[in-house]
């Protein structure tokens, strides 16, 4: 596989990368960044993915999520990838911010037309890890994954999913059960289809409500989030997590709203969380 280096800058005596490739998965270019701290020659590093939310690129984060110094201090690798495939071919609903390029759901559509390119959990889960594995000073055997609003869904159904890959999981702000809210309603109908038990594998209260376990789970949710009663409903995912025993830091933050002025204020404390769980 052909990596395209877009760019490269020197971070915290580390580097930024913002790269590109042609994707199986997708059938078209994605576009990720990588950043890799300081480290000994020959060194392998933990890896944490952050997953973007609805009309993100990896931009967002890349440019707004103050990450790189508490990835430097702690020495992980941050990886941040698209919310679904781009392209003049890739069919796309331009007057809908919550559907088509840019809200990608992290699922694998199987409705026409969405189903020959909209497959971010294959990307996600299955090929975009090989390329990181090939590519960078990456242990694979220490994953953390993390992400905000619609990235949080993905990062918490696919920790759900993947618990013997991920070591550690958290989220900003997640959507905790898309078949119960509009957006995920949406999404899901238009991508799967009408059949509600195949939306259960994207959706993170019924995965652990039907057995899917985790060893602990950090969320940070703002109060003053203009979303949080309609879309994202944090607290079916705390009483989820009370029923099935898995420990829970549900941290809801004062006058906190969905902006990346939030994820920026909590971000270093995720990478350090994760840090302690990927040695």
């Amino acid at each position: 596989m052909t990596l395209d280096y877009l760019s490269q800058n020197k971070a915290f005596g580390g580097d930024q990368f913002v790269l590109s490739h042609h994707s199986e998965a997708t059938g078209t270019e994605m576009t990720f960044s990588v950043y890799v701290p300081p480290h000994e020659e020959g060194a392998k590093l933990p890896v944490l993915w952050y997953l973007s939310g609805l009309t993100c690129t990896h931009a967002n984060v890349t440019e707004k999520g103050e990450y790189r110094q508490a990835c430097a201090e702690h020495g992980v690798i941050f990886v941040a990838p698209d919310t679904s495939p781009r392209g003049e071919d890739v069919p796309d609903a331009s007057d809908e911010y919550d559907f088509g390029k840019g809200a990608g759901f992290y699922v694998d559509a199987t409705q026409q037309p969405w189903s020959k390119h909209y497959r971010m959990r294959s990307y996600i889960e299955d090929e975009l890890p090989g390329v990181i594995e090939a590519n960078f000073p990456a242990d694979m055997t220490r994953q953390g994954i993390t992400g905000h609003s619609m990235g949080g869904h993905g990062a918490l159904t696919i920790a759900l999913r993947n618990a013997d890959r991920f070591r550690s999981v958290s989220a900003f702000a997640p959507i905790v059960a898309p078949s119960k809210v509009p957006w995920g309603d949406k999404a899901l109908g238009r991508y799967l289809g009408d059949d509600r038990e195949a939306w259960a594998e994207y959706d993170a209260v019924a995965l652990i409500e039907n057995g899917a376990r985790v060893d602990h789970l950090l969320v940070d949710q703002g109060t003053a989030d203009n979303f949080l009663e309609e879309q994202l409903k944090t607290g079916l995912l705390s009483v989820a997590c009370a029923k099935a025993g898995i420990p829970a830091d549900i941290r809801m933050q004062e006058g906190y709203d969905h902006s990346y002025y939030f994820i920026s204020t909590f971000m270093a404390e995720h990478v350090a969380w994760h840090a302690e769980r990927l040695v």
